[in-house]
């Protein structure tokens, strides 16, 4: 799908931390796969998170990381599609128009995107980001998005166990 697997070798640096992103990835697509579309935008907790929400929203933060800095993507090319005062809710929300095979195409697009920009880069690499100071490196950004993306599988491990009882491996 995404990338390889772990295994039992002892991988330098870099191919650890990308084969630990791409477990993640692949944790979100497992537990997201075979919903339906209304399980996909059903809402059990009170924020606007849903499995399509989640799925959505890791989409848009791979572009960010790995686009709008790592490949230097002017924010102009690739504008918010919500309202910015409507942040952070509307990256998580499913409008009628999407769907939850669209949304995970366009996920496993912009994962394969952000594999592109970044292997185009030192770990030493670093990029300007207004958020969490002047630079990042993409040592950092790999760090910021094994966590993101593993808390947010998290959360669909979770939902996904509240709508049908579907439990992730261990």
């Amino acid at each position: 799908m995404i990338g390889p697997a772990l295994d039992d070798t002892a991988p330098d640096e870099r191919t650890g931390l990308e084969a630990f992103l791409d477990e993640q990835r692949l944790e979100l697509v497992a537990r997201v796969s075979g919903v339906s579309e209304e399980q996909a935008r059903r809402a059990l907790v009170p924020s606007a998170t849903t499995l399509g929400g989640l799925v959505k929203h890791l989409t848009w933060v791979e572009r960010v990381w790995f686009s709008l800095h790592t490949a230097c993507v002017p924010r102009e090319r690739w504008p918010w599609p919500w309202p910015q005062e409507d942040h952070p809710d509307a990256g998580f929300r499913m409008p009628r128009d999407e769907t939850m095979p669209g949304l995970l195409e366009a996920y496993r697009t912009e994962c394969l995107r952000s594999k592109e920009n970044a292997v185009r880069h030192s770990l030493d690499a670093v990029f300007p980001d207004e958020r969490f100071g002047s630079r990042v490196s993409l040592r950092w950004i790999y760090l910021h998005m094994i966590e993101e993306t593993a808390r947010h599988a998290g959360h669909a491990d979770i939902l996904r166990e509240q709508l049908d009882g579907v439990r992730g491996e261990p």
